[in-house]
């Protein structure tokens, strides 16, 4: 495939989106991007880039026009080999994304959560209790937005208690691995074979517990809705994916209240009306998966600009999420505020279908929190946990006021 800059009328930018620098802090390099136009090309990669709200999301609903089954990171399909078998729900287009996605959909839809929900409401207060039983002063990220997920989703997908520790280390190379090899990837390499094979490991018949989501994913290619092959692959798509996004997503919204503590207070007049709500603007505010790419099908025009059939589309989530264009004050973190059609899930037939637990999850955390405590307020500055395609954490030192 050529390398060569396409002779287009478009704006060609040379910066890095993958730097470290830019990794750290996006919103400069978003704004620059959105502000050159509605198609802008990155010539360090060869690859177009989408950061408008308005391009983002249309690409993202077509999905005839623009292909995941050529992968959705930098590693394009049709010329390169993927490191790991593609993920049958991310990285397929119709027909063969058609019966994973309904069975997926099936098994994690509102029976599910209905089943659900009581459990995880105790969890979250269990979990809240025993945190602040011992401290006031603790990083919110280990202490809740990771230990959350962790105590309560692998349960339900149904693994073994062993190795679990492997989950957020393998979410994170899955998602560093769509960007270019840099030294994030490298910083996971040494550990893909192992972490690989016990993920891998998790995803057959005979390791999951009888009444779990993998069980029900098995039960479904009994039935003949997926074939056998199918199903470990759609298991590993709950762990690969099910995690990491959501323990960000916690993170997010526990640093939105720690820095706004007028919304804290707006949201413990109504938690049960406005947790969920909350959760996703901060989704958008935030956006924990920050990008994804597509490949064009053909030769497509936007706003002018021709991308040509075979190239890589760069789709910034996170700018979209904060275009001007299609938010009053984007930048601004405000639980009053609709975030219905932000593309912090993605949009259109690829869109997360997990949504709804991480929600449920958000929910019940925040429910718990917001029954004991009054106040929430930073005590250090936060600090990052950089990856290609996450907007993640390290820490988040908080000090709580309790009720």
């Amino acid at each position: 495939m050529s390398t060569a800059v396409p002779t287009i009328d478009a704006p060609v930018s040379h910066a890095d989106p993958f730097a470290l620098d830019v990794l750290h802090d996006p919103l400069p390099f978003q704004s620059a991007l959105r502000d050159a136009g509605p198609v802008v090309y990155l010539d360090r990669y060869d690859v177009f880039a989408m950061g408008r709200y308005e391009q983002v999301h249309a690409a993202l609903t077509d999905w005839q026009g623009f292909q995941s089954a050529a992968g959705v990171g930098l590693s394009n399909f049709r010329y390169e080999t993927p490191w790991r078998p593609p993920s049958l729900l991310l990285e397929t287009d119709p027909p063969h994304h058609d019966a994973p996605r309904a069975v997926l959909s099936k098994v994690l839809g509102p029976r599910a959560l209905t089943k659900l929900r009581t459990s995880w409401m105790v969890d979250a207060e269990i979990l809240v209790d025993q945190v602040l039983d011992e401290h006031t002063e603790f990083d919110a990220v280990r202490a809740l937005a990771a230990a959350f997920p962790l105590r309560v989703f692998p349960d339900a997908v149904g693994i073994p208690d062993s190795g679990r520790e492997n989950l957020l280390p393998y979410g994170d190379h899955v998602f560093n691995a769509f960007g270019p090899v840099n030294s994030l990837v490298e910083r996971g390499a040494p550990r893909v074979v192992e972490m690989s094979g016990w993920v891998n490991s998790q995803c057959t018949r005979d390791v999951l517990s009888e009444d779990g989501f993998g069980a029900q994913i098995w039960a479904a290619a009994d039935r003949g809705d997926i074939t056998h092959e199918q199903a470990p692959l759609i298991v590993r798509s709950l762990l690969s994916a099910g995690v990491d996004t959501t323990v960000n997503g916690l993170a997010a919204i526990l640093y939105a209240f720690a820095n706004n503590p007028l919304q804290w207070a707006r949201l413990r007049e109504n938690p049960s009306a406005l947790a969920k709500t909350a959760f996703d603007e901060a989704v958008r505010w935030e956006s924990p998966v920050q990008t994804f790419f597509r490949t064009a099908t053909s030769d497509i025009e936007i706003e002018g600009t021709v991308i040509p059939d075979g190239r890589k589309v760069l789709m910034f989530l996170g700018s979209a999420n904060r275009d001007p264009r299609r938010w009053a004050d984007p930048d601004v973190f405000d639980i009053s505020r609709n975030p219905s059609g932000h593309v912090g899930y993605g949009m259109g037939i690829h869109q997360c279908v997990g949504q709804h637990v991480a929600r449920l999850e958000a929910e019940a955390l925040l429910t718990a929190i917001a029954a004991r405590v009054e106040t929430i307020e930073p005590i250090a500055p936060a600090t990052r946990h950089l990856n290609n395609t996450l907007r993640s954490w390290e820490s988040i030192p908080i000090r709580v006021t309790l009720s």
